[in-house]
């Protein structure tokens, strides 16, 4: 649910571009929106609060296509609070991306699955809450 309220905030906040840019896939990575002309990667958030991860996320985005051979910055846009952030990868940061992609590997490769963290109060509206907290576990 969380998924499709986002996709739908994403087609009708910037219904203009539903024409010129198109979601684009790379490594795995679904990017909302690249404007190849301006080499601009658009991330749009659903959220009300600017947060750190969506730096970090779009910072990687940067990161994979950089390691692709495409120079590209990057731009937070927030409909609900109607602001926009850019984003840029400077070379400083780039060991930084590589640690946290070093870091997620492991997880995502261990025998056994983490031990859960305390139910945090963002986890309710994460894409991803059913992976860490089905009935089953």
């Amino acid at each position: 649910e969380t998924v499709a309220e986002g996709k739908l905030i994403h087609e009708t906040s910037y219904p203009y571009r539903a024409a010129s840019f198109e979601e684009i896939e790379i490594e795995g990575s679904k990017i909302d929106f690249y404007d190849p002309g301006n080499k601009v990667i658009h991330e749009i958030k659903k959220s009300d609060k600017m947060e750190h991860g969506h730096i970090a996320q779009i910072k990687y985005y940067l990161y994979l296509f950089r390691k692709n051979g495409i120079e590209a910055t990057g731009l937070l846009e927030y409909p609900r609070l109607r602001k926009t952030l850019p984003v840029v990868l400077e070379e400083p940061e780039i060991p930084e991306v590589e640690a946290l992609i070093a870091d997620t590997d492991k997880v995502i490769n261990q025998e056994n699955c983490p031990p859960r963290l305390a139910k945090k109060t963002f986890c309710r509206s994460c894409s991803y809450f059913e992976f860490c907290w089905t009935e089953e576990q």
